[in-house]
């Protein structure tokens, strides 16, 4: 790879511009309700949505990082960009960070490819999902479905979370159905959740 880069980019490692993630806009047609965040600091609670909260009990037990997805350190600096689009019941968010520090990516073992949680009124399933390669850049992607009762209904969200990481940047990208009253749900269309991913990277890169 180094010997592919300029001298400055082998120094320093790889370089993009976050704020390039806009570019993605252009693939949403005018079906879709597309709106920007430009460049900003990084917002610790970005990934607090994912959160499962805790006491829950994991199977297989050893899984848990894995389960609990990656956490972003409290004290992370650095600057983010994001581009959301909401249409043909689905929304999808594209994410550009560019970090003080490279950010460790949490590899799921052998047995963790799927695992199942359950605790109080909440149960449900994290399992590795087909994720497309991105040349110099590590990717994972991460399928979440949630179960719950509310007022003794139950209740099921699920989310695609596509991850690109390299150097100090990361490119996340996040599908899941919107919740439209007396309409059923719409499968999530991963194809054009990998296709915004690779988008993504290559515009920031570009």
């Amino acid at each position: 790879m180094a010997a592919c880069a300029s001298p400055q980019e082998a120094a320093d490692g790889p370089s993009a511009d976050i704020a390039k993630v806009a570019d993605v806009k252009a693939s949403f047609g005018p079906e879709f309700t597309v709106s920007e965040v430009p460049v900003t600091g990084i917002d610790p609670g970005l990934l607090a949505a994912q959160k499962l909260p805790d006491g829950l009990k994991f199977e297989p037990a050893d899984c848990a990082q894995f389960a609990a997805g990656q956490q972003l350190p409290a004290d992370l600096k650095g600057n983010m960009a994001a581009v959301s689009a909401e249409g043909e019941g689905l929304r999808f968010i594209a994410i550009a960070m560019e970090t003080n520090s490279e950010l460790p990516m949490v590899e799921p073992a052998e047995n963790c490819q799927k695992v199942n949680f359950a605790g109080g009124a909440l149960r449900g399933t994290v399992e590795v999902a087909p994720v497309p390669q991105i040349d110099g850049a590590q990717t994972q992607a991460v399928h979440r479905v949630l179960q719950t009762t509310v007022n003794g209904q139950p209740q099921t969200g699920e989310i695609y979370s596509y991850l690109a990481h390299f150097g100090d940047y990361q490119v996340i990208v996040t599908a899941n159905p919107l919740v439209v009253p007396d309409k059923p749900v719409v499968p999530v269309d991963t194809a054009r959740a990998q296709a915004l991913l690779t988008e993504a990277v290559s515009a920031i890169r570009s």
